[in-house]
């Protein structure tokens, strides 16, 4: 940038004011030349006389001096200082906290500040969860739970659009909370970052993530990943461990610190002890350091902020109901339905052929006899709803006294009756025992509705159950109309393929050692429907292999539309409970359960409830997405959502979703938290007419501290990628007195023009006079003319 340049006011003068200064010193050489004394004494004299001359003859042409200057208290100048914790630490070597460094800089009377207000129109912010202007800096607290960086930067760009601002003088050490995908910081001011210390020699150990992932293995079904970082730790002994929400230690874990910067993972398997949403505590600290919390001020660590999260379980959902369908009583419900009544969350309903349709002869019955002869000598022959003469006598098990009334019709003829179950099991029944549009409808409630159906092998079942091309036929991830080779005579081992190994709910044992020992010691089976081929898409998860035999499908599951299809083609799981000899824990009965809650495990619900996050501030919001369903599983409009929401302390604050214009019944409400810790939420959600639909309860937790002391160096290259593109440039901290002396020669929005006439000056004259007066002196005193 030009500061100022030299401009001839009287131009026209300029070469006349040429020609003379040229004649003058023409004259001068000559006159120079000819006279007699010493060549330096001549020399010297000429020089001073033809400086006097230049100067007079500048002043004909009217020199002036021009240049610009900020317009005084037009220009604004934004001081940001950040105010949160992280800037309470101290860097090695320093006795000063990076706050208070910022601080000392920062006093009302620093002369940098006073020369700002004097060409600025100068304002002073701080920020932390929120922005904030400040009358001064005083009120840097150094107290804010998060640093909004991003909004506050943001927030001053749209405050003062269209508003000179000179340049943004940022005091942070770049740990930003607020950062979200791309960034496009070109739509700033200039923004010029003052960075205190490093912080790269610190000593700290911090959680730096948690993901949860849960499956359907009943020993581990949730699976906690940790994801450790820490500096200056290399070689030395940490401990990990893991806590419930009454603090109590759930796992604990000692190792070494590797070196490199590559984040150390921790995986631990829980089982939560109650259904619902729970909280864990993932904490780490340094060997010896049990008490950290206790005694702050005594740990090796920087800081001890960072040394624990929270992780946010949700085994909720349910209850999820079960329909159990058997052609036949039979040892597999038996078993089935005391492994079902272990889970808190399932709800198995048992619809159970006693006795097939008999058909009606007139000579073979009873005069007035309506009923089936089965009921005879019971005296409910008048009872409408016992079977008839050629209707199946069935026997239903419901899991309560309250749920007696279900199924009295047998099974569900429409959808709104089969559609409350989750999950459909078919053992051993006939194709025959179903009408074509309950057949239909168990299409439907997979591909539509998202269930889950579980065929049991039998000799009723799959193709022996002439399921061939029927709309339940299409959906078994096996072919039925294929060529079936026989059966071997002897006994089936069961083993697990490699898809199965990968599969958590497939396996009992933790490990695979275990798993192989239990393999080996299950019983032979002798039932097994033989099936050739699986369809396209579908994965074989176990199978069974005869003496001398190949392995032939067992156990086989694929998707089907919104659901999933499995079938079990072993028609005698039974025996391998008959056959356990620890009648403490059943391994029958896990794999029972386990795969139960595979068959529910994502089918949808009529209440869903998701939570996101909102990105891009400081203290994230919630996001809270209920859609609701009605009993045709369509999406459900008009339809009144209630949230109820629990605080760390215990508060209760009540939320009303608003319908979403993206998606048919789809409720969304939006929570800000306040304060840091585990939030609850309970959803309940009610129909148009008043009836209930549905409640979930789902949780969230909060921790912007956590996320202000993630690292501890300073983010240089944050702070370097803003002021490059801005336009602005690092200043050192000991440097802001030159930085704010250079302001006025850089680029500043409003300017004004300042005219300096030189020729005007009485110190060019005397300068001249000067010139003339001491060639007159030289040239008298060695006597020359």
């Amino acid at each position: 940038m030009i500061l100022a340049e030299l401009r001839l006011a009287a131009s026209e003068w300029r070469w006349p004011a040429i020609v003379i200064a040229i004649a003058a010193v023409a004259v001068l050489v000559w006159a120079y030349s000819r006279a007699g004394s010493q060549p330096w004494v001549r020399a010297l004299c000429g020089l001073l006389k033809a400086a006097g001359i230049a100067l007079l003859a500048l002043c004909l042409v009217e020199p002036l001096f021009t240049g610009t200057r900020p317009k005084p208290g037009t220009n604004l100048f934004l001081v940001v200082a950040d105010n949160s914790r992280s800037l309470q630490l101290a860097d090695r070597g320093s006795r000063q906290s990076r706050g208070q460094v910022f601080q000392a800089r920062l006093a009302e009377k620093s002369p940098w500040l006073t020369r700002v207000a004097q060409d600025f129109d100068l304002r002073r912010y701080t920020f932390d969860t929120t922005l904030r202007p400040v009358k001064d800096f005083s009120e840097l607290s150094l107290d804010g739970q998060a640093s909004a960086l991003q909004g506050s930067l943001t927030a001053l760009a749209e405050r003062f659009r269209g508003q000179p601002i000179a340049g943004i003088l940022l005091l942070s050490d770049g740990n930003a909370t607020d950062l979200a995908g791309q960034l496009n910081w070109s739509q700033l001011p200039p923004v010029y970052p003052v960075v205190p210390g490093g912080g790269s020699d610190l000593v700290d150990l911090s959680v730096a993530r948690v993901s949860i992932s849960q499956s359907n293995f009943e020993a581990a079904p949730v699976t906690i990943t940790a994801e450790l970082e820490g500096q200056s730790i290399a070689g030395k002994k940490i401990v990990v461990r893991v806590l419930d929400e009454e603090q109590k230690e759930v796992e604990r874990r000692s190792l070494i610190a590797p070196g490199g910067t590559e984040p150390l993972a921790q995986r631990f398997l829980i089982k939560p002890q109650k259904p619902g949403v729970s909280f864990y505590t993932v904490q780490a600290f340094l060997d010896g350091e049990d008490d950290y919390e206790q005694r702050p001020g005594r740990t090796a660590e920087a800081t001890l902020a960072n040394n624990r999260r929270l992780a946010t379980v949700d085994r909720g959902g349910g209850p999820y109901h079960v329909l159990y369908v058997s052609g036949r009583p039979n040892w597999e419900f038996k078993f089935l339905a005391r492994a079902v009544a272990e889970d808190d969350e399932m709800r198995l309903f048992g619809l159970i052929r006693i006795a097939k349709k008999e058909p009606k002869f007139t000579f073979k019955g009873q005069q007035g006899e309506r009923t089936n002869p089965l009921f005879r000598g019971f005296g409910n022959n008048d009872d409408p709803t016992a079977e008839q003469y050629n209707q199946p006598v069935l026997l239903r098990v419901p899991p309560t006294k309250e749920e007696e009334q279900d199924l009295k019709g047998g099974f569900p003829k429409d959808a709104e009756d089969l559609y409350r179950y989750h999950a459909v099991i078919l053992d051993d029944v006939e194709a025959a025992f179903f009408t074509q549009d309950q057949l239909s409808l168990l299409q439907k409630f997979v591909s539509q509705r998202g269930g889950g159906l579980l065929m049991l092998g039998g000799p009723h079942s799959f193709a022996e159950g002439n399921y061939q091309r029927t709309p339940v036929g299409e959906m078994l991830p096996v072919y039925l109309d294929r060529n079936i080779s026989p059966s071997p005579p002897g006994g089936f081992r069961l083993t697990l393929t490699r898809e199965g190994w990968l599969q958590p709910w497939v396996r009992i044992r933790t490990n695979e050692q275990d798993e192989e020992k239990r393999l080996t010691s299950m019983p032979p089976f002798k039932t097994v429907n033989r099936m050739d081929a699986i369809k396209p898409g579908a994965s074989v998860l176990a199978q069974v292999e005869a003496a001398g035999g190949e392995p032939r499908p067992a156990l086989v599951v694929q998707p089907f539309g919104r659901g999933r299809t499995a079938a079990l083609l072993v028609g005698d799981m039974w025996k391998w409970q008959m056959r356990r000899e620890d009648y403490k824990e059943s391994d029958h009965d896990k794999a029972w359960r386990q795969m139960v809650r595979w068959l529910v495990a994502d089918v949808p619900q009529p209440v869903e409830v998701e939570t996101r996050r909102s990105s891009g501030t400081a203290l994230p919001g919630v996001e809270i997405v209920v859609r609701a369903r009605d009993k045709q599983f369509s999406p459900l409009d008009n339809a009144g959502v209630s949230i109820k929401v629990q605080t760390p302390d215990k508060r209760s604050i009540d939320l009303v979703a608003e319908s979403s214009s993206t998606a048919p019944g789809e409720y969304v409400a939006t929570f800000a938290p306040r304060e840091a810790g585990a939030y609850r939420a309970t959803i309940a959600v009610s129909a148009a007419d008043g009836s209930e639909v549905g409640s979930r309860q789902t949780g969230w937790s909060v921790e912007p501290e956590t996320e202000e002391f993630r690292t501890l160096s300073v983010n240089r290259p944050l702070l370097e990628r803003i002021a490059k593109e801005t336009g602005g440039e690092m200043v050192d901290a000991d440097g802001l007195d030159r930085f704010v002396a250079s302001l006025p020669n850089r680029k500043i929005p409003m300017v004004e023009t300042w005219t300096y006439p030189l020729w005007h000056q009485w110190q060019m004259f005397l300068v001249a006079m000067i010139c003339l007066i001491g060639e007159w002196g030289l040239r008298r005193w060695r006597g020359l003319p």
